[in-house]
């Protein structure tokens, strides 16, 4: 199946020529900016073709069955180092939602018992506590501690394995934790000294890759589903690899798979069928990675809707980003932004006609929004909530938009004030909770719930608007789009754009560290799953952004992984 489209039938997007449906010109304007955005590569008519054979009661026994036998082996473990291994072998190949209660015991017997005393034990121990909100001491450490600050002792303890699992604890550290800080750069230091020997002596593939992939980016700030495919491929390398738990992996692995393909069916008609690819040729068409942002937020099968609600969003976003970034004039965006804020499709009567367009379209898919979710959960409207989010991040954009025209450079933190909102990452989260809020709880605790929990949405919102800015500032200078984080920060330092980048860099890093804190802060367990998503924002921004602009560019690393997670399913040999 061909599920790229023929580079011979791409044409390359016109500046100012904006298209309907009928191919007859919106619009008369001449002046408008150009995006340089690449045409969509994904054929949409090859996606409404897709099946899977993975689906049925049969399968879903088979699941049981294998659940089981991984669940007896979890709780026969003979000693807690064992546990540990299990645990995060569960984890990494995608299979905590199916063991919620058997992890939670395992955890809370590991986190009593403290008798771990090689490195990797006690780093794993340490990491796999603090993502599930156990509080443990950054002490545990001091035994591998030298007598020189920062240093760690040498000898048996240094060693791949090691230093390894040290730097992936090490990003679960406080503010408050110097140790911490002094593990990553003592564990980073020495991993990138040995890798080029570990090369040459072709100790393992897979040890060289474990070291790359830790120095490139951490587990903690891995998009854990997007990793399944080939922690698979590690775990059936191990030696003490479980025959029940690499099939339920690969099995499950594909029965989600077909289930996130019908998801992107869906989603794919409703797409063609709001038309605003062809009616705005000069947005983004980014249908599938959209979808693909959706899925690193919550994979799980029992999410559909959110998926469906957040893809939706995300689609939008884009269009009306370009909308602000590229096409309306000050006064246009300025009418535009007053209608949204109203609420008022007469506001827009005076507007472009794709720009009616848009309104209508974003008006339309709120309205759909909110009557699904009510159909959901029943209770009163949650429209108030999505039209004060979507408010909210258009009134952002507006704030950037007038920068522009006003040729005005920002401080960092004027920036970063406005940043976080426009993002839209605050307008993701309040589907995320939505989602989420229980049946019996009022709708009106939305904005309480909000509030309480505003410190963690603006820390992932903020990771998301400087991740965003590492990947884009580069194409957006070279399309002359407003100033980035980058740019905030060389023009107020006087610094070059590298030691600017390098800047932006330790912020994301001060901002985990905050996130870090959160997740000892014990909430509610319902709230649990909304604080998980709103986290894994920030982690598919990472992944999204890590090679460059994976929304702008589609065809680098964010083509892999749609390839992989969305189209190909795993044998079963």
């Amino acid at each position: 199946m061909v599920y790229l489209r023929a580079s011979s039938v791409e044409q390359q997007q016109q500046c100012g020529d904006i298209q309907a449906v009928d191919n007859q010109p919106l619009d008369t304007i001449d002046q408008r900016r150009c995006t340089n955005y690449k045409p969509n590569i994904w054929n949409y008519d090859a996606i409404q073709s897709l099946t899977s054979e993975y689906w049925g009661k049969m399968l879903v026994k088979r699941v049981e069955k294998l659940r089981e036998d991984v669940a007896h082996l979890l709780s026969n473990a003979q000693d807690q180092t064992t546990k540990l291994e299990l645990v995060n072998w569960i984890e990494k190949l995608g299979l905590a939602n199916l063991f919620p209660n058997e992890i939670k015991e395992a955890l809370d017997a590991i986190a009593l018992d403290e008798n771990q005393k090689d490195l990797p034990a006690v780093a794993l121990r340490f990491r796999l506590l603090r993502q599930h909100g156990y509080n443990v001491p950054q002490d545990v450490f001091n035994a591998f501690m030298g007598a020189s600050v920062g240093q760690f002792i040498d000898g048996k303890h240094v060693n791949i394995e090691g230093m390894t699992a040290l730097l992936e604890a090490s990003h679960l550290g406080l503010e408050s934790e110097s140790m911490l800080t002094d593990a990553k750069a003592f564990s980073t230091a020495h991993l990138k000294g040995i890798r080029p020997c570990v090369e040459e002596e072709q100790l393992g593939s897979s040890m060289v890759q474990e070291i790359g992939r830790a120095l490139e980016l951490s587990m903690h700030h891995r998009v854990q589903w997007f990793d399944v495919k080939w922690n698979i491929s590690a775990y059936e390398s191990e030696e003490k690899c479980n025959f029940s738990m690499l099939h339920l992996a690969k099995l499950n692995f594909n029965m989600v798979q077909a289930t996130h393909q019908d998801n992107l069916k869906d989603m794919s008609r409703w797409w063609r069928n709001l038309g605003l690819a062809k009616s705005m040729n000069f947005t983004r068409d980014r249908l599938v990675e959209s979808f693909l942002w959706a899925v690193g937020v919550a994979f799980e099968p029992e999410f559909g809707c959110l998926r469906k609600w957040l893809t939706k969003t995300i689609n939008l976003v884009l269009v009306i980003d370009d909308v602000y970034d590229a096409y309306g004039s000050l006064e246009e965006l300025e009418s535009f932004t007053h209608a949204i804020e109203m609420w008022d499709s007469k506001e827009v009567q005076q507007l472009p006609k794709c720009m009616k367009i848009c309104f209508q379209a974003l008006h339309n898919t709120i309205f759909e929004i909110a009557n699904e979710i009510q159909k959901e959960r029943g209770g009163s409207s949650v429209l108030p909530h999505l039209k004060k989010a979507w408010r909210d991040f258009c009134m952002a954009l507006f704030v950037e938009a007038k920068w522009y025209n006003m040729g005005y450079t920002p401080s960092l933190q004027e920036y970063l004030d406005n940043g976080w909102v426009s993002s839209c990452g605050p307008l993701l989260c309040a589907h995320a909770l939505l989602a989420v809020i229980q049946q019996e709880d009022p709708i009106e605790d939305v904005k309480s719930i909000l509030e309480k929990n505003q410190d963690i949405v603006q820390y992932s919102s903020l990771i998301i608007r400087l991740c965003n800015d590492i990947g884009t500032s580069t194409a957006e200078a070279e399309r002359g789009d407003a100033a980035s984080s980058i740019l905030c920060y060389m023009q107020e330092a006087n610094v070059p754009e590298e030691t600017a980048r390098k800047q932006i860099k330790e912020m994301i890093s001060t901002t985990w560290k905050k996130i870090n804190g959160r997740l000892m802060d014990q909430s509610s367990p319902w709230v649990q799953p909304f604080v998980r998503m709103v986290i894994n924002m920030a982690r598919v921004a990472h992944c999204i952004y890590q090679h460059g602009d994976g929304f702008g560019v589609q065809d680098r690393k964010t083509r892999v992984h749609v390839l992989s997670l969305l189209f190909k399913p795993l044998s079963l040999d």
